[in-house]
């Protein structure tokens, strides 16, 4: 079964605009897994909008399974993942302008920075996705950076308007997992995912991992995150079962 990752960005979203001490991050990741959750993502952003270096100490040894750590390629923040060692960083753009993560990371254009941030991370025991648009040239540069996997941004495909721009972006996706694996890769994908269009994305053959956030903490808020969790868990179910056997 493909693992579902989920961000809880935006439990601290909603902690940071009171600067109180809830909802708590680290309960809202324990109800997560109860729900069925595999992983536990947060950004640990440089501006610190909402995951706080805390939160990321506090659930370190509070999820057993998967604590991915999106962060900016930089120094500042590579220290701390190096110290707390979360199973997985993933490394993508940040700026601070933008409401979320705009894009994949340019990798052809910043391999050196990258490359020595990835090699940091390894060194520290820490598995390095690199969180690329589905272009086969970034594919192959994370590759020869030596990263362990490739987050696929599921961007454009989520916000496609016709059903010829759906079929498209789809399309680009298959390549992308397709080449990403034929290089040893392995292959995540997320931004934007909801739960009427994470199907098609999770019957891709080759995708090992969805980060959603948004969509299932926005559902969480109406119903509790336990069931929201196995919400989706149960739509990406309908989508991994219509893979070739």
């Amino acid at each position: 079964m493909i693992r579902l990752g989920v961000n809880i960005d935006h439990v601290a979203t909603l902690r940071q605009a009171r600067r109180a001490i809830e909802p708590d991050p680290v309960l809202a990741a324990l109800l997560a897994m109860l729900g069925g959750a595999d992983g536990i993502t947060v950004h640990l952003r440089e501006d610190r909008r909402h995951i706080q270096d805390r939160d990321v100490r506090a659930l370190r040894p509070v999820v057993p399974s998967r604590l991915n750590l999106e962060m900016a390629a930089v120094d500042a923040i590579a220290d701390i993942a190096c110290d707390v060692k979360p199973h997985e960083a993933t490394l993508v753009p940040e700026r601070r302008q933008e409401l979320t993560t705009e894009g994949g990371l340019d990798v052809l254009a910043n391999e050196s920075g990258v490359g020595r941030i990835v090699e940091r991370l390894r060194g520290a025991g820490v598995e390095v996705s690199l969180f690329i648009d589905p272009d086969l040239r970034q594919i192959e540069a994370a590759r020869r950076l030596n990263a362990n996997a490739v987050e696929i941004q599921t961007a454009r495909y989520s916000e496609a308007r016709t059903a010829e721009a759906l079929t498209d972006e789809l399309q680009l996706l298959h390549e992308a997992t397709a080449c990403a694996k034929g290089l040893g890769l392995h292959v995540h994908m997320g931004h934007g995912l909801n739960y009427t269009n994470v199907q098609d994305v999770a019957a891709i053959e080759g995708v090992e991992e969805l980060n959603i956030g948004h969509s299932i903490v926005a559902r969480a808020v109406l119903i509790g995150m336990e069931r929201a969790v196995r919400e989706m868990k149960e739509a990406m179910r309908d989508g991994w079962e219509r893979r070739p056997r």
